[in-house]
């Protein structure tokens, strides 16, 4: 009777429970991970991602390919939501992450099939954990110029030719230094159909396609101070609606006469606060431009608001909604302010008196070409961040993964109940990552591993590892071949989280029909 009364609480849902729900979901995580797996690594492949429209993209950005491809599996969408909050985060490793992820699913399959309990094998992932922080810093070394160049270089391996990931390594690695916050949104990038990806430059400034209101307005090649309105210089309407009888002529030139006077007292305002610049989100009136320019101030209207916060860290300037309320720490200041045309449209530069606002101008002969250096300069722009916020280096070339394995394995042989297996499939989820360096590369995954490893027990030292380039096991230190510690530590806790998630779940229920109110509900 009981039984049956479930079956009819549960009629119109699909059910999968107990080690069959596991079995999917694991195989929806390796589903993900292998669409993405042969994008890792300097010798990655690129993915050609073709839309419902006919469109097209290239890419071997794996949260690009992840995002791009149409996926309902519900554990296939966990792992993209973990793999875009390691891109947020961290803005590199996001291949790395769903690899691991349904390495360490796959590792707890068999597991389970051995008679280990899934919650035994979330204790023994989590033991993975501290030891894990442990051994990174112990890894890690502090970074410096030099050191942190070539980590934004190797974030960049296999996206483009040599001469784009050098080029991109070095506008992202001059841009977070010159800025010195660690914060992306302070460089604004701009691409333009020109060119080549060799003509990209860093601007000191704030670069916004845009002219002044005015052509008779004076330029500013010395520092003054900017205003930067959210809102615009118009003339004031009335609040209510209301209808004007006019009974004479004179009455209209009245009229327009009281509207220039408010636009002019606006204007003195802005003199009286010794404003030589003002940015308006909205417009400006036409009868106010020569206005501005006879109080020898410079104007530019309709501007973005992404523009404008650009410009407020440029600056140190606060938006201002009213002209009659300007306080002096709204105003901000600026270096320099000049116009240049590229390709017969006006930018203007504003240099401001912070170090918290430069501008990137990527170029490029294709719109392809410049949305594949778009999105490898914002992955290199991200990690020169990151080593601003924390400049510890870590070995590339699978080297980090496999010292963390050894160590791992060590620590297992201390824990005498079944955790120990588990550590013992974290540890082997590890090495999936100079594996598949290793696949990609056209490279034997084992002779490799086994190489690698060897070579650190002989010279006790996690910075040897594999030299995809040369096909020869090295220090990663000497070969400039490092990634930011943040990176491989965000990756792998993103990795183990995930997958303790979906060995939680033992039950999947699908829905085959919108919700309703069940027969069985007693009516009021």
């Amino acid at each position: 009777m009981v039984q049956e009364e479930q079956d009819r609480v549960l009629e119109g849902t699909e059910r999968i429970a107990g080690r069959a729900a596991l079995r999917n979901n694991v195989a929806g995580a390796v589903a993900l991970a292998n669409a993405v797996r042969s994008t890792l690594g300097p010798k990655g492949l690129d993915k050609l991602m073709v839309s419902g429209d006919g469109g097209y993209l290239v890419t071997n950005d794996g949260v690009t390919v992840l995002e791009s491809a149409r996926v309902e599996q519900p554990t296939a969408k966990m792992l993209i939501s973990t793999s875009r909050a390691q891109d947020d985060e961290v803005r590199d490793g996001t291949t790395s992450t769903v690899v691991l992820t349904a390495e360490l699913l796959v590792n707890a399959l068999e597991l389970v099939d051995r008679g280990v309990h899934p919650t035994i094998i979330a204790s023994g992932y989590r033991m993975c954990g501290p030891v894990v922080e442990q051994t990174l810093g112990e890894i890690a070394k502090p970074a410096d110029d030099g050191t942190s160049f070539d980590s934004v270089r190797t974030s960049l391996a296999g996206k483009g030719d040599a001469g784009l990931q050098d080029k991109l390594a070095e506008l992202a690695h001059n841009a977070a230094q010159a800025t010195g916050s660690g914060e992306v949104e302070h460089t604004r990038v701009l691409t333009e159909r020109s060119g080549s990806i060799k003509d990209s430059e860093l601007i000191p400034g704030i670069v916004l396609v845009k002219a002044r209101v005015h052509r008779e307005m004076e330029l500013k090649s010395e520092a003054g101070r900017i205003l930067i309105l959210d809102g615009g210089i118009e003339k004031r309407k009335p609040e209510i609606e209301t209808s004007l009888k006019i009974t004479n002529t004179g009455a209209i030139e009245a009229f327009r006469a009281r509207e220039r006077a408010g636009l002019q007292g606006r204007i003195d305002s802005l003199k009286a606060a010794n404003i030589d610049c003002i940015v308006a989100r909205d417009g400006i009136e036409e009868e106010a431009h020569p206005m501005l320019a006879a109080a020898g101030i410079l104007a530019y209207r309709r501007v973005e608001r992404p523009e404008i916060e650009h410009l407020c860290r440029a600056t140190g300037a606060r938006p201002v909604f009213d002209i009659d309320d300007i306080q002096d720490e709204d105003v901000g200041k600026f270096a320099s302010i000049r116009e240049e045309k590229w390709h017969g449209v006006e930018h203007t530069i504003f240099e401001g008196s912070q170090s918290q606002g430069v501008t990137v101008v990527l170029r490029g002969s294709t719109d392809m070409r410049l949305e594949e250096a778009g999105r490898a300069f914002n992955d290199a722009l991200g990690v020169a961040c990151q080593l601003i916020r924390e400049p510890q280096l870590l070995p590339g070339g699978g080297a980090t993964h496999i010292a963390l394995a050894r160590r791992l394995r060590r620590h297992a042989e201390t824990i005498p109940g079944r955790e120990q297996m588990a550590i013992e499939g974290f540890a082997a989820a590890l090495e999936s990552i100079p594996r598949i360096l290793a696949e990609n590369a056209g490279m034997n995954p084992i002779d490799e591993l086994l190489r690698v490893t060897a070579a650190q027990a002989d010279a006790d030292s996690a910075w040897q590892g594999l030299d995809i380039n040369t096909g020869q096991t090295t220090d990663m230190g000497k070969a400039s071949i490092v990634e930011p510690l943040s990176v491989t530590r965000h990756a792998i806790a993103g990795a183990t989280e995930a997958a303790i998630s979906v060995l939680r779940i033992d039950d999947v229920l699908w829905a085959k029909q919108d919700a309703q109110t069940p027969d069985w509900q007693t009516e009021d």
